[in-house]
């Protein structure tokens, strides 16, 4: 509504005015055309009052106050062709934002547009087509070549390939097999193919992103308001400068001539819409930056805190070390311990299996004791495998790593150690954050100190807390000292979402749909790929030097025009003209922060 009045009085202002200009030079009826342009520029000056008063009650300063004292003085001193295009300016500069504004913000939208309404669901032989919120976990779905996958779910036919740039900002097409799941929002390639819903779409991927990024819409950015702060000394010079012209000269044209040039559009303008451009290059990158706020504090960050396990490690254990203390070989040790782990659910017993190369051994009665191991019956002997307590009673020296120890027919054999793969990218992010001017790098993990201590020394992290809890992360970042804030807090998991929320910028990784960290996050890492954390801080740091470059360009340009005005060589009506570009200089500029340096 706000944005359809605000083109509804720019068309007003270009309809009115063009009568005027057809009374007095077609007519020649100056009189009726001073008039009538009078009598609009009381009219929207009243309106543009009422808004700056609604914006004082909110707490904010209004800067509107300028240009509605210049629409005045000009009218008040008969320069109503300067006040008619003072107020063209004006009513036009809101529609060139508006323009402006969606221009940038393009990205964030292709996400909401293309949010799918509805799947093919599949009973026998019959397809139906249903609305997406009626698609419940376990439906078999049809998806044609070409289509959005409705819902997150697991392939039952295929292969296909699917293109998921709208989700991870990655463009290359990725190929998935059957049983392999798909993310709602990705595109499927030529082939049709058959999905069983995981979820709803309430619950999927893609609904997760639009929330965010409807949120990430609906919430005003804090620098707008400083926009706002610079404005209260700009409109003290202002005022200050005109007075001083008018009492020396004497001359009252004088005072409208400097604010005829000194119109806040500038202020208005330039911060907002080069926030929204940062913002829709990090969704074009692959990162939902929910508020300009969020931008603003991203950009002077002083200290990142990262989770272990999940976002600088892959989250995925794999076999490091096979230690015999028998003379039996390696092979065959990790060969028992996967033959009694085989039927087990348990992620160690899932790493051991895939680990070993040797053909899995018969195990008979098998009998999983939680939290504790397996024991089972193989080639005759009794073989246990987990905890060192329980595969024997005598003490045996213990692995820094996670672990999973072996007994066979009473005697302990050796243990399996395991470790979680770093990502590839990990050092190479921490190596970009301390040359964007991050000098505090904290690993904060609920893993052993000597595990932690290794994988902080192999990225490059400055700080390491180990054996943290959920709660014992809030507390580290609570107890940072405060020349070592703002802080930004990455994680992936449930656990992460407390301190994600305690962060000044709270970062998840969330291409696996981590959905209580991602709605306790400031923004939102959509590919899983660490090196986003560190671009996420470089376009932070380019938009806000954007955003106050384009400010201060526009104080700076109206601040020495109004100081030429001053001496009256600057006619109202050519500096209304002046201020156009002004406005347009400054928008032009602020809209740099949307493309990629």
């Amino acid at each position: 509504m706000q944005q359809l009045r605000e083109y509804k009085q720019f068309w007003f202002v270009i309809v009115l005015g063009a009568i005027a200009l057809w009374l007095q030079f077609v007519n020649h009826q100056a009189g009726w055309a001073q008039i009538l342009v009078t009598v609009l520029g009381v009219f929207l000056a009243l309106l543009m009052f009422i808004d700056m008063i609604k914006t004082l009650r909110s707490g904010k300063f209004g800067v509107d106050l300028l240009a509605i004292t210049a629409v005045i003085a000009t009218l008040a001193v008969s320069e109503y062709w300067a006040a008619l295009i003072v107020l063209l300016m004006l009513t036009g500069g809101d529609a060139l934002e508006d323009f402006a504004a969606r221009r940038a913000n393009s990205e964030l939208q292709e996400l909401l547009n293309n949010s799918p309404q509805s799947a093919h669901r599949a009973v026998d032989n019959d397809i139906t087509d249903v609305a997406i919120n009626e698609v419940v976990v376990g439906d078999r779905l049809l998806v044609r070549p070409g289509e959005v996958m409705p819902v997150d779910g697991t392939l039952l036919t295929g292969p296909t390939t699917v293109n998921e740039s709208s989700l991870t900002g990655e463009a290359r097409p990725i190929d998935k097999q059957v049983g392999e799941a798909v993310m709602s929002g990705s595109v499927n390639g030529a082939a049709s193919v058959y999905l069983r819903a995981d979820q709803t779409a309430d619950n999927s991927q893609y609904q997760n992103i639009v929330r965010l990024v409807k949120q990430a819409e609906s919430q005003p950015a804090k620098f707008v308001r400083m926009a706002d702060r610079y404005a209260v000394p700009f409109t003290l010079l202002a005022y200050v400068i005109a007075g001083l012209a008018w009492g020396i000269s004497g001359d009252p044209v004088r005072f409208a001539e400097v604010l005829v040039v000194a119109s806040p559009c500038p202020l208005i303008l330039a911060a907002p819409i080069a926030l929204i451009s940062g913002m829709s290059r990090a969704s074009r990158n692959g990162i939902i930056v929910k508020t300009g706020t969020t931008l603003e504090k991203l950009a002077q960050v002083k200290t990142f805190a990262f989770d272990k396990t999940g976002t600088i490690t892959q989250g995925k254990l794999v076999v490091d070390q096979i230690v015999p203390v028998t003379a039996i070989p390696e092979t065959e040790l990790l060969q028992l311990a996967a033959s009694a782990e085989q039927h087990s659910g348990h992620v160690l017993a899932q790493s051991l299996v895939a680990a070993t190369t040797e053909k899995l051994l018969p195990a008979t009665n098998v009998n999983e004791t939680t939290a504790q191991g397996v024991q089972a019956t193989i080639d005759g002997q009794v073989v246990r495998a987990g905890k060192a307590e329980f595969v024997t009673d005598h003490p045996v020296n213990k692995a820094d790593q996670t672990a999973v120890y072996v007994s066979a027919a009473g005697i302990y054999q050796g243990y399996v150690s395991f470790s979680d793969k770093l990502r590839p990218e990990a050092k190479a992010t921490m190596a970009d954050l301390h040359r964007l001017g991050v000098h505090n790098l904290v690993m904060i993990s609920g893993d052993r100190k000597p595990i932690a201590k290794q994988i902080a020394a192999e990225v490059g992290i400055d700080q390491v807390h180990a054996e943290c809890l959920p709660a014992d992360k809030i507390n580290v970042l609570a107890e940072l000292p405060a020349d070592q804030r703002p802080v930004a807090m990455v994680g992936d998991g449930i656990n992460d979402a407390p301190s994600l929320a305690t962060a000044d910028v709270g970062i998840a990784m969330g291409a696996h749909g981590a959905t209580a960290a991602s709605e306790s996050a400031d923004a939102v890492v959509l590919k899983d790929d660490l090196t986003r954390v560190s671009a996420a801080r470089e376009i932070a740091q380019w938009t806000m030097r954007i955003a106050k470059q384009a400010v201060l360009i526009g104080i700076i340009i109206c601040t020495v025009l109004m100081v030429i005005a001053s001496f009256g060589v600057i006619p109202a009506i050519i500096g209304a003209v002046f201020q156009e570009v002004v406005d347009t200089v400054t928008i032009l500029y602020a809209l740099r922060a949307r493309t990629d340096r």
